[in-house]
């Protein structure tokens, strides 16, 4: 039987239903959400015409959905991040970014070239698989804002907020290193194109990126709390389509300005929560962005599952496979393992955040992104990211829960 038109209007109430539901009933088991999203996905692709739902055949589709799912989620951690940002209080943070993620890129790159794939291809991949993930890993990030009176900005503990600022920040941090593969696949010599993507690619469009999510933040902040007029406070009316009109107004403008718009709206949002950090419309903003998160999400994973049951694995081979499970079981663990040493957290917390680096819609729209630029080598990179990404959801999905309750009990302790 396959299902079209009208019905998918069914398979997509139903789904948002399933969607409603499975937090709860999942939350005393090993199994999270996103796991039975998957799980859902693949048996929806028994019944729906797999052929036009694939990231191969579909490729602006899928990019600007992932796009958007990631745009909510990176405006939702910037508001959930209680902890005022600063070089000491983000020390693990900072470690994660400009230690652990450049080596984890180079590690996975010098894996594939040894396993003979080209060097281009190789970048990509290990660019591409970067990123930690903002959307998938809600289980092992923070819940939320703490506002009102006496409100603590650091109760955050330390696992959460390191995988919630890394998650927001190294999505925008990847985009200079997919630019690198790109330019080594199209660009020639190093010499002929290296200085620029330094200056430009690396340096000015982060800039731009921070620059505009610093103003723009500051100044919807301002108008949200502060404005002189009563029709422009914002807060004072709990109008929270603030938050998606300021996660859409600033990526736009970051990219008009050839900023990273990524980068933007994180930035964006951590400014607007130091606005008034104790007023609870930052609750109503970041409710409003969750909800909508999980829609796209759920969205997302029933697509990927589909998508693998119309056979988007099928050119996976052994150099997928090994770098798909290197990466999650020794590459990311050991390289952030090892670049939060002498930081404040415990052993067996510095164990959990290695172990957490999430792969999910990141990687997705990074690939649909440049998969353009590489088109002889697209199925075996949509198999491998593919692969990586369900075994990422797999295991991270099953270790959350009683990882996290270890950890409690040992702070209680």
């Amino acid at each position: 039987m396959r299902i079209d038109g009208d019905g998918l209007y069914l398979v997509a109430g139903l789904a948002l239903l399933v969607g409603a539901v499975l937090p709860r009933l999942l939350r005393r088991y090993a199994v999270s959400a996103p796991i039975a999203f998957l799980g859902a996905g693949l048996l929806l692709g028994f019944v729906v015409d797999r052929g036009k739902l694939s990231p191969i055949a579909e490729p602006g589709l899928t990019e600007h959905l992932a796009e958007l799912t990631i745009l909510v989620a990176l405006m939702g951690v910037g508001l959930a991040i209680d902890r005022p940002i600063g070089w000491r209080r983000w020390k693990v943070t900072w470690r994660l970014l400009f230690v652990a993620m450049p080596a984890c890129v180079a590690a996975v790159a010098g894996l594939g070239w040894l396993l003979g794939l080209a060097p281009a291809v190789a970048l990509l991949i290990g660019a591409v698989l970067a990123p930690t993930d903002p959307v998938l890993a809600s289980d092992v990030q923070v819940q939320g804002p703490t506002t009102g009176e006496g409100a603590e900005p650091e109760e955050d503990d330390e696992v959460r907020f390191a995988l919630t600022s890394e998650a927001g920040l190294n999505d925008g941090l990847a985009f200079p290193l997919v630019y690198l593969a790109i330019f080594a696949a199209t660009k020639g010599a190093l010499g002929d194109w290296g200085l620029e993507w330094l200056a430009w690619d690396l340096v000015g469009k982060t800039v731009i990126g921070v620059a505009i999510g610093v103003g723009a933040g500051w100044l919807l902040g301002r108008m949200a709390f502060s404005a002189p007029s009563p029709s422009f406070r914002l807060a004072d009316s709990r109008e929270p389509v603030l938050a998606l009109a300021m996660t859409l107004g600033v990526y736009g403008l970051a990219e008009v300005l050839h900023g990273y718009g990524f980068l933007a709206v994180f930035v964006a949002a951590l400014t607007l929560r130091n606005q008034e950090r104790g007023h609870d419309f930052h609750e109503d903003l970041h409710g409003f962005l969750e909800q909508l998160e999980h829609i796209l999400t759920w969205g997302i994973l029933l697509l990927l599952g589909v998508a693998v049951t119309g056979g988007l694995l099928k050119p996976l081979d052994l150099t997928g496979i090994a770098i798909g499970v290197a990466l999650i079981v020794v590459i990311r663990p050991l390289t952030a393992w090892l670049s939060l040493r002498k930081t404040p957290m415990r052993r067996s917390e510095r164990w959990v955040t290695a172990s957490f680096g999430v792969r999910g819609v990141g990687s997705i729209f990074y690939l649909a992104y440049a998969g353009s630029d590489f088109a002889d080598d697209l199925p075996w990179l949509w198999a491998t990211v593919g692969f990586t990404v369900v075994l990422s959801v797999v295991v991270h999905g099953i270790a959350a829960t009683p990882l996290m309750r270890m950890l409690e009990h040992h702070r209680e302790a």
